[in-house]
């Protein structure tokens, strides 16, 4: 019986990424694998070649005419405005959940930590990976954090999907909302909200300082955690350091309509060329990818072989002991030794199995929208870019208003310095300025807020920007624990 066999868009990218694509490719073939290679060129060459997405045309096409993408490392030029490839197809391609499984595999890998097993699920599409910044001053820049309902709400029923279908006991939500009150706020309160469909999970939340802490020196406490972008980012790094090494660690880009499977490390352009590097981060995600193209049989088949090596020893530098190993090898023996041990179940770890009942389909996660029963404009924030010290710029701008508007607060790199400021307060050119009612609660329409901009305008202040306030449902929806 002929299998149809299922296209894949291949990436072998730069760097090392060339040797341990071909590595992992040797495997699929070897283990049999109904694969349709439809191989691309992204990366650093076509960056240099003028394309600033790193990435032309023809091979968006083979992505979007494909079941999945195959990405080894890329480089990114430094300077010229070029953009993160990654960030580009994740976000295009709407693969907004990224899942990054840091387990140990102590005692022939040495870690510090021989019971960590975490699934790390990271929002994959906004917060500040958006890379909307500004400078908005010669001296200050900014950076947009953007936290969506819609977002935030599909990335964490993913992870209890997640956690629900792999039999996983517990999530775990990390964000900073002790201070980012409203953007994490949001997170956390749609994380909660979340966690009551999901009765059969433990939930619980830990501020993303202490417990990254945690994570770090007891991950076995943790099972699946879920976070935003950069928290996600930076988090699954240190879990998959801590559980071996960052060379170990797979990762699934997954959407509604397309997957991407790459290692979680960087193209290591010295080590390129030298058959050394580790190929396993980019064989796991292979084996991410079978399961995700219903290839259960195949997946066991690579992972349990790889699991195999691991075990009797055979090893590339970068984790090679003396205790633990018996055979250092270079990147083609290492696939080499796997592809000999297709067929073989571990003797010390548990065997996988993935199986059809555990085959995990991309949930079909329709977010809710919950429109706002009542929206009110109440003022407007606006910045400028001014040198003068708080008394000559407080004399400027202090007479100002229209309507209800006066001015209410002052701030200088968004520290309070009126009213009721302290004179150490350090001061640079960058200041906000609040135009609302005393009372906070008279509505104004944008035509007072316009007659705001415009005196200011008429004054020659040099205004950076604007952002309206707003009440929503009742509630300020903007930070006033100054006012």
């Amino acid at each position: 019986m002929v299998t149809k066999k299922i296209p894949i868009a291949v990436a072998k990218g730069d760097g090392i990424g060339p040797e341990i694509m071909d590595a992992t490719l040797n495997i699929l073939k070897h283990a049999g694998a109904p694969l349709e290679i439809k191989e691309i060129e992204i990366g650093e060459k076509v960056y240099k070649s003028g394309v600033a997405t790193g990435m032309k045309e023809d091979a968006w096409e083979t992505i979007l005419n494909t079941d999945a993408f195959l990405k080894a490392p890329i480089t990114t030029p430094q300077g010229g405005g070029y953009k993160s490839l990654n960030v580009t197809i994740r976000t295009t391609l709407g693969l907004y959940a990224n899942i990054r499984p840091c387990r140990s595999y102590f005692p022939y890998i040495h870690t510090k930590h021989p019971e960590m097993d975490v699934i790390v699920v990271r929002e994959n599409e906004e917060d500040l990976y958006a890379g909307i910044e500004y400078q908005q001053t010669p001296n200050v820049t900014q950076s947009l954090k953007l936290i969506t309902r819609q977002g935030s709400e599909k990335i964490i029923r993913y992870a209890f999907e997640y956690a629900r279908h792999y039999g996983r006991k517990k999530v775990t939500c990390f964000t900073k909302d002790n201070i980012l009150k409203i953007s994490d706020g949001l997170f956390h309160k749609i994380f909660d909200e979340v966690a009551k469909d999901y009765p059969d999970i433990i939930n619980e939340h830990w501020i993303i300082d202490i417990g990254a802490a945690k994570l770090a020196d007891t991950p076995e406490i943790f099972d699946v955690v879920v976070m935003p972008n950069l928290y996600g980012d930076i988090l699954s790094d240190i879990g998959a350091q801590i559980s071996g090494s960052v060379g170990l660690v797979g990762s699934a880009n997954i959407g509604e309509h397309g997957a991407m499977f790459e290692a979680i490390h960087g193209s290591a352009p010295r080590r390129a060329g030298q058959n050394v590097a580790n190929p396993s981060a980019l064989i796991l995600a292979s084996v991410m990818m079978l399961v995700h193209l219903n290839l259960p049989k195949e997946a066991a088949l690579i992972h349990n072989a790889w699991l195999c090596a691991i075990e009797e020893g055979i090893h590339t530098y970068d984790i090679f002991t003396d205790e633990h190993s018996k055979e250092k090898v270079g990147t083609k023996e290492f696939s080499d030794a796997i592809c000999k041990r297709l067929g073989k179940t571990p003797s010390q770890f548990e065997a996988i199995s993935y199986g059809e009942a555990k085959e995990h389909k991309t949930p079909t996660i329709t977010p809710s929208d919950k429109p706002a029963k009542s929206r009110k404009l109440l003022g407007v924030d606006v910045f400028l870019y001014a040198k003068p010290k708080l008394e000559s710029f407080y004399r400027e701008i202090s007479h100002i208003n229209v309507g209800s508007l006066n001015v209410q607060l002052i701030t200088n790199r968004g520290v309070k310095v009126w009213p009721n400021g302290f004179d150490q307060t350090f001061c640079v050119d960058h200041w906000r300025v609040r135009f609302i009612s005393k009372d906070k609660k008279t509505q104004i329409d944008q035509k007072e807020v316009v007659d705001i901009i415009a005196a200011i305008d008429r004054m020659g202040l040099d205004i950076i920007k604007t952002e309206n306030l707003y009440e929503i449902d009742g509630v300020l929806a903007f930070s006033s624990a100054d006012l």
